[in-house]
């Protein structure tokens, strides 16, 4: 087979699998045989090994055999060629190691002969330490497509068997290998870690018992390499997004070394920014207060607030994250009261900081996250918090409109939808939150001017803006109707203004809805 090949004009080769490659529509079970009988796969994988470096030929072959192994039928010839599987999952080349990597994937995405397990094809032809290899040694292609292919492995019961073994081999325990190889290869372990740990609430169990989230303890208290530091930081961001982290990540070290780098003058300010944001996301959760100590969320808290409210030099955008994360905390009802009751300044500085317009950016920060502890992205049942965290709410506003000009939490209201469409968009937010108590009911519906705006179907041009100032309508319609003054005569107008701005709905109105006929001279030469 391979003297077929040699004794082929290499032209001849290369242009064939540029056209299989290129052939526009899809490859049948006909035609990859017809290509396979003509040129062997043994054959090729033997050209592959021994042209290396010969781009035009090697990138023809790759991209014709990936689209091979990526259709049905392709994928179905797979388990016949794992001896060649294994062999390019060690070749030189790396184009030819990411088309490995991505063939263990087609191998789970598209096997639909029941009678052959991928999972098990991979166990007994040692595939993974292979990939695991790829992982920690190739290219960031070749690193990727490993990750995604163990991603798959580990979504079977023998995949995690393999990956999380009763007892673990050195050569394929993740925290041993983590231990063993360079930065980047630990970025790409911890990497991997994440991936793992969104595929199922089993498997990020197994990664927790596992104590392979105590690799990211490690590398986050590692702040002198300012770039290895962010890599980790942004992983753990990535993390927090995951819906079960919010049970796994606060039982570890993770909050208080956060803690630790966020009150740490001597440490870069863009890792504190990020160490800032992901803890806002770990407590962002209501649950979190099950696996978090309310001592341990008030230190959180108390790190944030010395950061937003020092006297030293703090740069924008570390102080746009620092509200940020304010808001992600106030967003659940325990956490918007535990800011209410025993964090009050905090929530002074991001309440004067949302009507004060000579710092837009921290402004727009500030706004969305006073809209989060206002309750805009509670359960309608929730947004309410308890008696004395209501009225310290109320004070506040009340406090800081008669230090202004505005006087009256209305006229701070007004302000805010009268600037740039960005910072309307915050404050239609803001009061849709904000508006289900009776007194900021009171406060909106006392200035026409309020009305107006949120009436206007003409005044947002972008969709969100369209949208938000909609969803305000909507909530002081709803607050109206629920409330005694829907029955006081001074509301009635309102309340039919409100209504038939609901009913134009969110987007544009054009004044001309019908057809208008045109009439125009005729235009002759």
């Amino acid at each position: 087979m391979e003297e077929q090949i040699q004794a082929t004009d290499t032209s001849q080769l290369i242009q064939a699998a540029s056209d299989f490659a290129l052939y526009p529509g899809t490859h049948n079970e006909a035609s990859i045989n017809e290509f396979f009988n003509r040129f062997p796969l043994p054959a090729i994988m033997n050209l592959l090994q021994t042209n290396a470096g010969e781009s035009d030929l090697e990138n023809a072959l790759v991209t014709c055999l990936e689209r091979i192994f990526k259709s049905k039928y392709g994928s179905s010839l797979i388990p016949q060629y794992m001896a060649f599987l294994q062999a390019g999952l060690q070749a030189d080349s790396e184009a030819v190691k990411c088309l490995a990597c991505k063939t263990v994937s087609f191998l789970f995405e598209n096997l639909s002969d029941e009678s052959v397990l991928p999972a098990q094809l991979i166990i007994s032809n040692d595939i993974y330490p292979l990939l695991l290899s790829c992982l920690v040694s190739s290219d960031e292609q070749v690193a990727t497509a490993a990750t995604d292919a163990i991603k798959k492995f580990a979504s079977t019961s023998e995949g995690m068997a393999t990956i999380f073994p009763a007892e673990s081999s050195e050569s394929t325990d993740l925290g041993h290998l983590a231990s063993k190889c360079s930065s980047l290869g630990r970025i790409r372990i911890l990497s991997l870690i994440v991936k793992l740990f969104s595929v199922s609430y089993a498997v990020a169990s197994v990664i927790y018992n596992s104590n392979l989230l105590g690799l990211f303890e490690e590398e986050v208290s590692k702040t002198n390499d300012i770039l290895a530091a962010l890599s980790v930081l942004e992983l753990l961001y990535e993390l927090t997004e995951i819906e079960h982290a919010s049970e796994f990540l606060p039982k570890t070290s993770l909050l208080q070394l956060l803690s630790s780098i966020i009150s740490n003058n001597s440490v870069d300010s863009i890792l504190r920014s990020r160490s800032v944001m992901i803890s806002g996301r770990i407590l962002s959760k209501e649950n979190v207060f099950t696996f978090v100590e309310e001592t341990g969320v008030l230190s959180i808290i108390e790190a944030i607030k010395k950061r937003l409210m020092s006297n030293e030099s703090v740069n924008d955008n570390e102080c746009e994250s620092a509200l940020e994360a304010i808001g992600q905390i106030g967003s659940s009802a325990r956490g918007a009261e535990l800011l209410l009751l025993r964090s009050l300044e905090v929530v002074k500085f991001v309440t004067s900081t949302s009507f004060d317009r000579q710092r837009r950016g921290k402004q727009l920060a500030a706004l969305h996250s006073l809209g989060n502890i206002a309750g805009v992205n509670r359960s309608e049942n929730n947004i309410l918090l308890g008696r004395d965290a209501e009225e310290n709410f109320k004070r506040l506003f009340y406090e800081i409109a008669s230090m202004t000009s505005k006087l009256t939490p209305s006229g701070l209201f007004l302000s805010v939808l009268k600037q740039e469409s960005e910072i309307r968009v915050a404050g239609y937010r803001l009061i849709s939150g904000l508006v289900t108590r009776a007194w900021c009911l009171s406060e909106v519906c006392s200035r026409q001017d309020i009305i107006n705006i949120v009436t206007d179907a003409y005044i947002e041009s972008t969709k969100i803006g369209m949208e938000s100032r909609h969803e305000c309508c909507l909530s002081i319609n709803k607050a109206l109707l629920s409330s005694n003054l829907k029955n006081d005569s001074v509301f009635v107008g309102i309340l039919t203004k409100l209504q038939e701005a609901i009913k134009r709905g969110p987007y544009l109105t054009q004044k001309h809805a019908d057809a208008i006929p045109a009439i125009m001279t005729d235009q002759r030469f």
